[in-house]
Parts: structure tokens; sequence; C-alpha cells
């Protein structure tokens, strides 16, 4: 039986190349605020699933996201931003894409079609019992992701997935699916829209919540980012001067010289 897929369904809006600039934009408005509402209703199935990351995390396990196209661009991003934000290992978050790195920047053809190749990007990562993989697919049928997701499944890792298509492949295949129905898109198949933009949220809800869980955030301040620039070093200067009571060049010195907010404050409380 062939799924409807909701996020091809025909855009609730027409004629939109008679819309003026105004109207475009209010109506793309209209039609983004729906989205986190949508993500709240799966808050749930993201808890579940953040719970066993972490749990695998602990043990030791990575975290793999897999995706084509714009989902597995938002997977790469979201990986890569969690060494500077949280200061954890490069290789602890992993995106891997359809047709590697060369698609980041221009769409591969018929990378996605591959149903054995997902798999063997993983296996060049030596992926095992304690990791994480999550597919991403908008519309729930990308072959790299499925096939990658069905050999995990048979060997005992742990699996995920964030689709917008109830009852799509990559719903019913991954151990732990978060579907977030966002509707039709503004332009009719253009899954860069609503649902990559909740597939971010998604993302961002996961990534950061299981790295709060692992200890690499205290209060509400990112006490282990990597200090990469002028802007972080004096952002960590600030939550370090917040933290010991003490003036800005003391802080800065204590910063510099122990490499982290978190090294910095305790290096004056031991």
């Amino acid at each position: 039986m062939t799924v409807q897929k909701i996020t091809e369904s025909t855009s609730r809006y027409d004629h939109l190349e008679q819309m003026s600039t105004a109207a475009l934009l209010r109506n793309i408005n209209a039609e983004d605020r729906t989205v986190p509402l949508a993500v709240g209703e799966v808050i749930p199935a993201i808890e579940a699933l953040v719970d066993a990351i972490v749990e695998r995390m602990q043990r030791g396990g990575r975290l793999f996201y897999m995706g084509a196209g714009t989902s597995g661009r938002l997977g790469i991003v979201d990986a890569s931003e969690c060494p500077p934000t949280f200061g954890v290992p490069h290789g602890m978050v992993i995106g891997l894409i359809a047709g590697g790195d060369a698609a980041i920047r221009k769409a591969v053809e018929f990378a996605e079609d591959d149903r054995e190749q997902g798999w063997n990007d993983l296996q060049d990562h030596s992926v095992g019992s304690d990791d994480v993989v999550i597919g991403i697919a908008a519309s729930g049928g990308t072959p790299y992701v499925i096939g990658a997701l069905e050999k995990c499944n048979a060997l005992g890792i742990l699996t995920g997935g964030i689709t917008c298509n109830p009852g799509s492949a990559l719903a019913t295949t991954a151990q732990h699916p978060i579907v977030v129905v966002v509707g039709p898109e503004f332009v009719t198949g253009s899954t860069r829209m609503k649902s990559g933009t909740a597939q971010k949220l998604v993302l961002n809800m996961i990534s950061t919540s299981v790295m709060i869980k692992l200890g690499r955030v205290k209060g509400n301040r990112m006490v282990d980012m990597q200090l990469s620039n002028h802007k972080l070093i004096d952002r960590g200067t600030r939550m370090v001067m917040e933290g010991l009571g003490v003036d800005y060049d003391t802080a800065n010195a204590l910063l510099k010289k122990h490499g982290s907010v978190r090294k910095a404050v305790e290096s004056q409380r031991t």
C-alpha cells in the first residue's frame, strides 16, 4: 500500500507568483508559526530518545545523524556545533550525508537512493552496540537512511528517526520514531521549509538536552565551550567574573591559563 506523503500534499496557497512580497512573507511566516506547535506534540517521543542516548553515551557511545540533502546538512550542522558549544570531542556526535562531504555544498545525484551506502558509511566509523543512529528524512523514505537503520536494528544498535510523514518507512523502521506532522509546505513539496525547520528544532532539543544531562552545562552556562574566538573569550571571561566575583583582568587571566570556564572556576574553589 502506498503511503500518502503529507509533505508532498498540495500547498494551502496558490498563485504564489501573483502575490506581493509582503503577502509572500506574511503567508510563509503564518505557516512557520505552526511548526513549534507540531514539535510540541511529539515531546514524549523526543524525551524517550534523549534518555536512551544519554544512557549509551554514559557508557562511551556516540551519536550518529544520517540523512540526504537538507536533512543530511541539518544533521551535520548540529553535530559540528557540539564540540565548540559543549567542549565534547570531535567524533562524539557525527553527521553523515548521502554522497559524502561533497554533498554538503552541492547535491550528488542519486546518492540518497543507494540502500547500502548508509551502512557502509557507518562502518567507516566502526559503529557499535553502544552507539545511537538517528535517521533524518522529511519524506521518511530515503533509501540511504532506511537501509542503514534496518542493518542497525538487526545488529542491536539503537535507532531513532526524525520525519514529517506518519506511516512512512522511517517512522516504522526506527525504534524511536519522532514524527512531526507540519502539513503541506508553502511551496508544494519544498521540505527545506517547514519540515526542515521542524527537523532543526528537534535536533536542537536532542543535542542540547543530551549535553545538559551529560553535565556539559552548569546552571545555564556553556562552561565547557571552546574559546575559539574573541567573542567567546570575552563571554567566558564574564562567566568567570560572575562565578568567582573577580575583576575582568583576573578572570581573563584565569580563563586563558586553564582553558575553560569550568576549569578556571574550579581552580579557585579547590
